[in-house]
């Protein structure tokens, strides 16, 4: 009787996405909850120069291949910093330097300047997943220390990803996102019902500040939207990185050009228009969809108009997301005003493991620590939502 023979995997490391056809790669990122680990957002993010050595950020992608198949890949970037990666490493940094243990460089895996849940492993369906993931994962370390990376992160990731990472000797680092959840609602209305009556009345005097100022939402999706707003989006992007978040302009103009055509089926615009003006908008936020979650990404206005902000990110996406039967939408980094609109704290988690045994010492001892005061915080803010007290018991059931 013949014993089958193990299939023979060869691994290979890409210094950039488009070294591996769009086809190939999206048949392992396609059918995850994420977009942004599909080939076309990663690709743009290179090829426009917003990710490149010279920013700190240098493509070093695993790749697993079985004959001339692809079946893992996994987005990996060496990083001489932490900047543009929304989970503050820096105590982390400042405690390895006092130590005398070079911090960087590091390796990470998430999608850059995207601080979205969903990273994980590209792994083919038809393969053993467990086998693969052992597969890189040594690959992986055997990269590290032969490079003398200090240590591996994994940022933003998949929850179901997280206890198969954990197995693997990585510590979970909790942290949080403002996240809205669809409980069915039929209309606005029903999303209104859930506040109590003081916010219900902030809403609508906010809505109605957008009103009086004769300014008009249109949602624009996919091919609706045109041609001529996508440079608008990078102006709209500067402004407000210029405005509230000097030197954290990581995408360049070349990037939201580039997003037209071939990933403009993903786009959710929220425009605002003048009434003398129809054609260019004084303001807009810019969401990318896929089935049925929903992301906020950048926003940006060339005036000040009064809670614009909060109908072009929040009160306009959340109607548009009713009405299309979307189920989750996160709007996006930071800003505890969130809470205030309907979006409790929610989970999310970094992996990460040190090569240095000081370092992981002190990981493995503290992590706990500080994830129990994260926890703490996440229990705090989600007590304080202005929900009605009959919302408040409902959820509690």
């Amino acid at each position: 009787m013949f014993k089958r023979a193990k299939p023979q995997y060869s691994i290979s490391w890409i210094e950039k996405i488009s070294e591996i056809p769009k086809q190939v790669w999206n048949e392992l990122a396609t059918p995850l909850k994420t977009p942004f680990l599909e080939w076309e957002w990663l690709n743009n993010i290179e090829t426009s120069k917003s990710a490149i050595p010279r920013a700190g950020w240098q493509p070093c992608h695993l790749t697993i291949w079985r004959d001339k198949e692809l079946i893992g890949a996994a987005p990996l970037y060496i990083k001489g910093h932490s900047y543009g990666e929304f989970v503050f490493d820096h105590q982390w940094a400042d405690l390895s330097h006092r130590l005398g243990i070079s911090y960087y460089p590091k390796l990470l895996g998430m999608t850059p300047f995207t601080p979205a849940v969903g990273y994980r492993f590209l792994i083919s369906p038809n393969e053993n997943e467990t086998e693969i993931t052992e597969i890189m994962i040594a690959a992986i370390d055997r990269f590290c220390d032969q490079n003398r990376i200090s240590g591996c992160h994994f940022l933003f990731v998949d929850p179901d990803w997280k206890p198969i990472i954990e197995n693997y000797g990585f510590s979970s680092w909790l942290h949080h996102s403002y996240i809205w959840s669809n409980p069915n609602f039929n209309n606005f209305d029903d999303y209104l019902k859930q506040f109590n009556a003081n916010q219900r009345r902030n809403i609508k005097r906010e809505r109605k500040a957008v009103n009086k100022a004769n300014l008009n939402i249109k949602i624009l999706t996919g091919d609706d939207i045109p041609h001529h707003l996508y440079p608008l989006i990078h102006q709209f992007y500067s402004n407000t990185c210029e405005k509230f978040y000097w030197g954290s302009k990581y995408l360049t103009r070349k990037f939201f050009d580039q997003l037209y055509p071939h990933y403009s089926h993903r786009i959710v615009l929220a425009a605002a228009y003048t009434d003398y003006d129809e054609r260019k908008p004084v303001g807009m936020s810019f969401c990318i969809r896929k089935g049925d979650n929903l992301y906020g990404r950048y926003w940006g206005s060339f005036e000040e108009y009064d809670c614009l902000h909060f109908e072009a990110c929040y009160y306009q996406p959340i109607e548009w997301a009713i009405k299309e039967g979307i189920t989750m939408f996160d709007p996006g980094a930071g800003g505890r005003h969130k809470r205030r609109r309907g979006f409790p704290a929610t989970p999310n988690y970094s992996l990460h493991r040190f090569y240095d045994q000081k370092m992981t010492q002190i990981l493995v001892h503290y992590i706990p620590e500080i994830n129990k005061m994260e926890q703490e915080e996440i229990d705090a803010i989600n007590q304080d939502l202005p929900f009605s007290k009959k919302e408040i018991e409902f959820k509690d059931l």
